[in-house]
């Protein structure tokens, strides 16, 4: 995919999101097996290869890994009820002398601990200079980025985030996603670590929910910003009454416990309605655009901003960031 097939992609789906026609009820869902239930397991499904990341995805790169090979690319994240861009998540990758761009899942798993740690510092303080660099093009964005329980535990954040917090008074804080077994097992100890977070604008959020277990008396112990439907529940949910209800269940789970619901990987107008119609908040995926390098998406910023201003200010308790609208 390139760049401009980039584009094409976010504003095809930005034109379903701002289309002036009613939303319509999907068709109705297929009965479930009988006595069937749901396999919360799984791999995530990798991203669509971009023209900039051509490395195999076969490919595992193991030992040190130098901080000079570290790049932030960002998926955009939509507000699916106003209609606009209100984030984006900050993914580190790797782009290897030899082997090319290469995604989390090809150099975490092998990666030796220290320079990892020294990787995921450089990360989060990177995601906390670009969100300058990005109000700067008019736009109040609430950035994530994943970090692994034990380097969000081994790592000096408080610090970290002390030294590069923007000083902008409208800065809308940022949001540290931790998948959904790895907040089950630390929670009471991630619930700790929450609470000095939140005082320095950082909040935490539950990534690839459904994917492995949830507790819920783990999830009392926590307040969290959101909750990421995983991506293998949100494709086809418009015609398979299993991921429906998965999604409508996560859905309705995060506005109770006053937090707001992602849905990733998005790849078709049809889902992209129903989870609008389930009440969904922010998606992210294909249909709408694939991971991109900073200056990518500074260009795409650049391309669709309306009218460039600076936004109100925005607290960690608004169930809503801040958006900025982009033109259709």
């Amino acid at each position: 995919m390139t760049v401009d097939d980039a584009t094409s992609d976010l504003q095809r789906a930005l034109d379903a999101l701002t289309s002036t026609a009613p939303l319509e009820a999907p068709p109705p869902l297929p009965a479930a097996p009988a006595g069937g239930t749901a396999a919360l397991s799984g791999d995530a499904i990798a991203d669509a290869p971009t023209q900039q990341s051509t490395a195999a995805a076969d490919v595992r790169l193991t030992g040190p890994l130098d901080e000079a090979w570290l790049e932030l690319w960002y998926r955009p994240k939509i507000d699916l009820r106003q209609k606009c861009l209100a984030g984006a998540e900050a993914i580190a990758r790797i782009r290897h002398p030899e082997l090319g761009v290469l995604s989390p899942e090809n150099y975490l798993p092998g990666a030796d601990h220290d320079s990892l740690t020294r990787l995921m510092a450089s990360a989060l303080r990177k995601s906390l200079d670009d969100w300058s660099i990005f109000s700067e093009s008019g736009f109040n964005l609430r950035l994530a980025i994943n970090i692994p329980v034990k380097l969000l535990f081994d790592l000096p954040i408080i610090a970290l985030v002390s030294e590069r917090r923007p000083s902008a008074e409208h800065w809308p804080g940022l949001i540290v996603g931790v998948t959904e077994d790895q907040f089950v097992r630390d929670a009471k100890r991630l619930r700790d670590i929450a609470d000095e977070l939140r005082a320095a604008g950082v909040a935490v959020a539950i990534d690839d929910f459904g994917a492995g277990y949830s507790s819920f008396s783990a999830m009392r112990e926590l307040t969290f910003a959101e909750i990421k439907i995983n991506r293998s529940f949100v494709q086809q949910c418009t015609t398979d009454a299993t991921n429906a209800a998965i999604c409508q269940t996560a859905i309705d789970l995060a506005h109770r416990f006053g937090s707001t619901a992602v849905a990733d990987g998005i790849e078709n107008i049809s889902d992209l309605q129903t989870l609008q119609i389930m009440g969904c908040d922010f998606g992210q995926g294909a249909l709408l655009a694939p991971p991109m390098t900073k200056e990518r998406f500074i260009e795409l910023l650049r391309q669709r901003v309306s009218k460039p201003r600076v936004p109100r200010a925005v607290s960690l308790e608004d169930s809503e960031p801040s958006s900025s609208r982009l033109s259709a």
